[in-house]
């Protein structure tokens, strides 16, 4: 299909601009939104073809209804939204503000929330369509000092999957979820910090071109679930058939390549409001946090061939 109409939500920075850029090279036609306007008109110039550009903020529900009837007053449809807004914030759980806790729940969980009722409303009217969440990898495994994140995403893939259920009575509409692994965009340096230190994605890391690309392959085929990142299979084998391994290394493989080491103060960065696009993070990455990676897959994957062998000597 050509010339979808599209709305993107958190189009203006990371994951959400690379989908744009994609799907404006496909020509399709675009509706885009988040939460600052000029980086929104930024986008919009490097996409051409005129987007619709609407100022959002999803966690409140009446811009993202507005926005909904704004796409259709101007194009008649929605063929496909995809939802890649998010915020983030490290610390502790204790250390983390319980205002700035919630802010992320809510813009993370229920501003998604706010996305698919909007969508779907539209989805049953017309018969069909495409709805897209961007999820993660921490929707799938758990990290120290990601709390409200992990609590976000994980709250995301049971709301995902209540939705297939629940549109199973309309063929035509699909409910898909894109599970990225780490990827360098500015989620993680504008991210609020109470732990101290600059977060950073750990490697592997992909670019967010590779994530905008695996958006574009739901709306053209739709499927429940697209995992995209070179570490994600193992790591989430290694959650689940080895936590006490798991969890003795996640600490300090997250304090070792999860966070960098520049310092910061506490402060809450764009949770509650937007900030000026600083495309990428501290995702360099030098020949020790790299062999560092090596050394944990082979623990997990000799721990793995451990715990095999001990099974089957046990039912032997």
């Amino acid at each position: 299909m050509t010339s979808r109409v599209v709305v993107l939500t958190g189009a203006s920075s990371g994951i959400g601009r690379a989908a744009a850029l994609a799907f404006a090279e496909r020509g399709d036609r675009l509706v885009l939104a988040a939460r600052g306007l000029a980086d929104l008109e930024k986008v919009a110039a490097r996409c051409g073809g005129s987007p619709l550009v609407v100022p959002t903020d999803i966690g409140v529900r009446a811009e993202v209804e507005d926005l909904a009837d704004a796409a259709v007053e101007r194009f008649g449809r929605i063929d496909v939204w995809a939802d890649s807004a998010a915020v983030m914030a490290y610390g502790r759980f204790e250390d983390v503000p319980p205002d700035v806790f919630d802010k992320v729940v809510t813009t993370d969980l229920l501003g998604s929330a706010n996305v698919a009722r909007a969508a779907l409303r539209v989805f049953r009217r017309q018969g069909q369509g495409t709805l897209i969440l961007s999820s993660s990898l921490l929707g799938h495994i758990t990290a120290p000092y990601m709390s409200a994140y992990v609590t976000s995403k994980w709250g995301l893939r049971g709301l995902a999957r209540t939705l297939r259920q629940e549109t199973r009575d309309a063929p035509g509409i699909h409910v898909c979820q894109l599970v990225p692994g780490s990827v360098d965009t500015p989620i993680y340096t504008s991210a609020a910090n109470y732990a101290g230190l600059v977060g950073r994605p750990p490697p592997p890391v992909d670019s967010a071109a590779r994530m905008g690309a695996g958006i574009v392959r739901l709306a053209d085929r739709p499927r429940r679930e697209l995992s995209v990142g070179a570490a994600n299979r193992l790591t989430e084998f290694g959650f689940k058939a080895l936590p006490p391994v798991y969890d003795a290394l996640v600490g300090p493989m997250m304090g070792r390549l999860g966070l960098s080491r520049r310092r910061v103060a506490p402060d809450t960065g764009n949770v509650f409001r937007a900030a000026a696009r600083v495309e990428g993070g501290p995702a360099r990455w030098g020949r020790l946090p790299v062999a560092a990676l090596a050394a944990t897959a082979t623990v997990l994957a000799s721990s793995t061939v451990a715990a095999g062998v001990r099974r089957f000597r046990r039912g032997s």
